[in-house]
């Protein structure tokens, strides 16, 4: 039984040490990621952070009797998303949700809150980079304008990435794109009530312009064989550089650095971030 279709084969969630323990990963060859292949050798570690335990925003264990999950659906009365991007994911004999992209040497959730899917929301905010006299840059060896997006500095890896999180239960995916950009970029939580009015008030704006690019999985170093992440990206630009090219920007919640960041073929970035930051280079035919 074909146990879920995906179009990438994952890599940053395999052959690894899992993210903030010492948990080695099962090593999973290319062509053993897929359900599909016989793979009798493989018998990864079980693991599921303590830190999820008594969370509010975490599901319960696999085989608590108070944990009646319905997989592929709304659940919980709309409130969680239990469906994926990707297709519909095949569940385990005990009834663990199977990862749609494949093996990922781990079993459980690592330190992800949710069996299944993880819905997270990543808004990449862009402009165009200009000189002192305004006019846009241009790449000489390609003759393209060069693109900036904000990028933060996450604090649990010291990765760059897109300012982006989690959809909260019963949560619209554009309140999550702003109020994400602002924890994370503009350090809304710790703004006094002027500043956080003023700046609310040009990114709910601002936001209402955006354009999806991307939705599906994420290729996540968290992700194991029983929780993985998927996310929706938008693109939302600035193309006078006169909204939030001139806000000042400040890192808070999840970040600890935010700064505008050129587009091009040699960043780093966390997870599949670098792909969804091409995507958007590639709508607005910039450098890359």
């Amino acid at each position: 039984m074909r146990r879920g279709i995906c179009n990438m084969i994952h890599k940053k969630c395999r052959n690894s040490v899992y993210p903030l323990s010492n948990v080695q990963r099962f090593s999973v060859p290319d062509d053993k990621v897929s359900w599909d292949v016989s793979f009798p050798q493989y018998s990864p570690v079980i693991y599921t952070s303590k830190v999820l335990q008594g969370k509010p925003w975490a599901d319960p264990d696999i085989g608590d009797s108070s944990f009646t999950p319905k997989w592929n659906v709304l659940d919980d009365g709309g409130k969680i998303n239990r469906i994926s991007y990707v297709s519909q994911y095949s569940v385990d004999h005990d009834n663990s949700p199977l990862n749609p992209c494949g093996r990922t040497g781990i079993k459980g959730r690592g330190v992800l809150g949710r069996w299944g899917p993880n819905h997270a929301a990543d808004p990449i905010v862009t402009k165009w980079k200009r000189r002192k006299d305004n006019s846009i840059e241009i790449e000489p060896a390609t003759n393209k304008p060069i693109l900036q997006f904000v990028g933060i500095q996450r604090r649990d890896s010291g990765e760059w990435a897109i300012p982006g999180g989690m959809v909260d239960p019963g949560e619209k995916v554009t309140t999550t794109l702003r109020r994400e950009f602002m924890e994370e970029a503009m350090n809304s939580l710790e703004k006094n009530p002027d500043e956080l009015k003023n700046a609310e008030k040009v990114i709910t704006e601002f936001f209402q312009e955006g354009e999806e690019i991307y939705k599906g999985y994420v290729d996540d170093p968290r992700n194991t064989d029983n929780a993985w992440m998927e996310t929706v990206a938008y693109n939302f630009h600035d193309e006078t550089g006169e909204i939030v090219g001139n806000m000042n920007l400040q890192a808070g919640d999840d970040a600890k650095n935010v700064r505008w960041i050129d587009v091009s073929d040699s960043l780093v970035l966390y997870a599949s971030h670098k792909d969804l930051v091409l995507k958007v280079a590639e709508k607005h035919k910039s450098y890359w």
